[in-house]
């Protein structure tokens, strides 16, 4: 069976032209991700994980979708070939059963984490710049509640925990740490 995996790094980034260039090339069923390779949780991909049987072939537009370092994609092609699955990228188009192919993926996917931090150094100088010009702020800062008080006192007497505090305003554990020290 053809299997794709698409991932978005984000909920506003649309998947479409993902699933189109797979459905293309004949992928029969689907796996969608909306979030960043770099987090441990990828519901969609470890579902996918478990629904491959071997003789399937797992399809991906890029490799950077697939994982974003390199130890991370060999560690997945490894498990996957030791499986009989094949793994197929459509842009590298390299056969990974070869040791032509296992040398051809290393090398891409060294060149996709090169790449990725490259963007972020970029991103990171763009930034220091623009706080240089006064042009940047960072985000605006959530605002404490009236009530926020209570649920520190509560935190001080240990009835509350900074996560039940967190889940209260549906805000991020360290939000909560960050107005606590305030």
């Amino acid at each position: 069976m053809l299997v794709g995996y698409v991932r978005v790094s984000t909920v506003e980034q649309n998947e479409e032209r993902q699933i189109v260039e797979l459905r293309n090339n004949g992928v029969e069923k689907f796996f969608v991700d909306k979030v960043s390779a770099k987090s441990a949780q990828r519901p969609k991909f470890d579902e996918m994980m478990n629904f491959l049987r071997e003789g399937d072939e797992l399809i991906v537009s890029e490799f950077s979708r697939l994982a974003r370092s390199t130890k991370d994609l060999l560690n997945i092609v490894e498990t996957l070939t030791e499986k009989d699955i094949k793994v197929r990228s459509l842009k590298e188009q390299v056969d990974f059963s070869t040791p032509q192919g296992k040398f051809m993926l290393t090398i891409f996917g060294a060149i996709a984490e090169f790449e990725r931090e490259l963007i972020l150094q970029r991103q990171r100088e763009g930034i220091q710049l623009a706080k240089a010009a006064g042009k940047y702020k960072g985000r605006n800062a959530k605002k404490r509640p009236k009530d926020f008080d209570y649920y520190k006192q509560c935190y001080y007497e240990r009835t509350m925990t900074v996560t039940k505090i967190a889940n209260h305003y549906k805000l991020s554990p360290p939000t909560i740490y960050k107005w606590i020290r305030e």
